[in-house]
Order: C-alpha cells, then sequence, then structure tokens
C-alpha cells in the first residue's frame, strides 16, 4: 500500500513539473514572434507586484494580452513585454508559456 501511495505521488510531482515546462518554440518561429512584436511597437507593461514571470504564471484578467497575429506561426499565442523580455501567454488559459530573453 505504502509503496502504491508513493508511485501515485511521483506520478503526480512528475506531471506537474511536466506541464511547468516551457513550451518548445522552434527558432524560427521565435525570429517571427520577435519580428512580429518589434514591428508592432507595444508599450512595455507593468505587472502588479505580486506576479511573477515566470512559466505557468497565470495573469490576471487586468492585463492586456496582446495577439500574435504572423501569418507564419500556426499556433494561438498572446503576448506581453514586461522588463523588455516577449512573454509568450496562451489566451486560454493566460499562463505564461514561454519567455523569449
Amino acid at each position: 500500500m505504502k509503496i502504491q501511495l508513493a508511485a501515485g505521488l511521483l506520478i503526480v510531482a512528475s506531471a506537474s513539473t511536466a506541464f511547468a515546462q516551457d513550451i518548445i518554440i522552434a527558432p524560427e518561429q521565435e525570429t517571427v514572434i520577435r519580428e512580429y512584436v518589434v514591428r508592432e511597437k507595444v508599450a512595455p507593461i507593468e505587472l502588479p507586484g505580486d506576479v511573477q514571470v515566470t512559466v505557468g504564471t497565470v495573469l490576471p484578467e487586468t492585463t492586456e494580452l496582446q495577439a500574435v497575429e504572423a501569418p507564419d506561426i500556426d499556433t494561438q499565442y498572446s503576448y506581453i513585454v514586461v522588463d523588455g523580455q516577449t512573454v509568450l501567454v496562451d489566451p486560454g488559459t493566460r499562463k505564461i508559456i514561454h519567455i523569449m530573453k
């Protein structure tokens, strides 16, 4: 019984870790997104003090997301610019999925 419980907790912990990892963005996609963001000239924003810019963080509803509308990108992303970094966000969950440095 203890072994099964420990194995179950290990599986749950592993799954949680996997969901918190960066989404892999191909270098070509990152280049297209970076060029799009520069072209759009979106002003950087300041997040509330209790919100950390880390993969997996859910952004508050008050944070205005910008859509990536680049024809070369087949996945729907949104983004914000914070402290000189482009932060990709899943628009459905508002979770940070990738931080471009």
